[in-house]
């Protein structure tokens, strides 16, 4: 902690921007969070231990990064700001710390280091690919602050207008819990919405990772249209299950015997539960790639 300085949070962020003539643009989520306490507060989620190999996506200027540090036995931190890169790189050596693997690299195209939890204050505008991304990995939590609108459709219920890709792809993989709120008036620059902390947590009985890409690929393909029925919505998007012929995939779909999923195909997109995609997503896959 800065306990050696007087200074608050948001003053040691302004002072280092300052000296080092960083401008922050909100166009690439740099909104860095200047509250203390809710910065001790995601830490403190994290329920970190020396065991623990930590892993952030988006240090910015090292707020989180070097706090993490202290508690971790190792923490990964990836920026892709060459210049906020370098900054930071800086005050580890200032601090004397050791054992963080800073790697200046877009977050989306590596390979993570291993790691068994993600502790961030994502970038805003890759909130969904990278939290996509973080469900091909292992980890034991996850606590993650996105803008407060994402965050209520990574729980999104069945039916309601949160009900989305996001919510039914974290449904197989992660219990999602909504920690606490953060207030626009933690972050410089100030975001026009408020943020809220989730902490994910691995489902045990996960779905076979075969069904599970299935799954994936009908499910991207069916939110494109959510509000249409799937029959429709699957024509209409068949491109990103399979590149089959619009007729043929429609001659297929209508001489489905099977009266259940008729049933199914008739419904809209947004009413069918993470289940029931899934068996549909089953039963359809052979028709696409036959």
């Amino acid at each position: 902690m800065i306990s050696e300085t007087s200074q608050s949070l948001s003053k040691e962020t302004k002072d280092i921007l300052n000296q080092n003539g960083i401008k922050l643009n909100k166009n690439l989520g740099q909104n860095y969070l200047i509250d203390r306490n809710k910065r001790d507060q995601i830490i403190n989620f994290g329920d970190i231990s020396k065991e623990d190999v930590v892993l952030e996506i988006g240090t910015g200027i090292g707020t989180l990064t070097i706090e993490l540090a202290k508690k971790a036995k190792k923490v990964i931190a990836i920026e892709q700001d060459t210049q906020i890169y370098e900054i930071l790189a800086k005050r580890l050596k200032k601090e004397k710390i050791d054992n963080v693997e800073l790697i200046n690299d877009d977050a989306l195209k590596v390979d993570f280091p291993q790691f068994n939890k993600i502790i961030s204050n994502l970038p805003y505008q890759i909130s969904s690919p990278i939290t996509f991304k973080f469900l091909d990995y292992d980890f034991d939590l996850a606590i993650l602050m996105y803008q407060k609108e994402f965050a209520n459709r990574m729980n999104g219920e069945v039916g309601s207008k949160n009900y989305s890709r996001l919510s039914a792809m974290l449904y197989f993989k992660c219990n999602v819990e909504k920690l606490t709120d953060v207030s626009q008036e933690s972050f410089i620059p100030k975001p026009k919405i408020d943020s809220s902390v989730v902490k994910l947590t691995p489902k045990e009985n996960q779905i076979p990772d075969d069904d599970f890409e299935t799954y994936s690929k009908f499910t991207k393909a069916l939110f494109q249209h959510r509000n249409k029925k799937i029959r429709n919505a699957l024509i209409d998007s068949r491109h990103i299950i399979n590149n089959i012929d619009k007729k043929v995939l429609k001659k297929r779909l209508n001489d489905i015997e099977d009266d259940e999923l008729n049933d199914y195909l008739s419904k809209r997109v947004i009413v069918l539960k993470p289940e029931e995609i899934l068996e549909v997503s089953k039963k359809l896959n052979p028709i696409f790639n036959e």
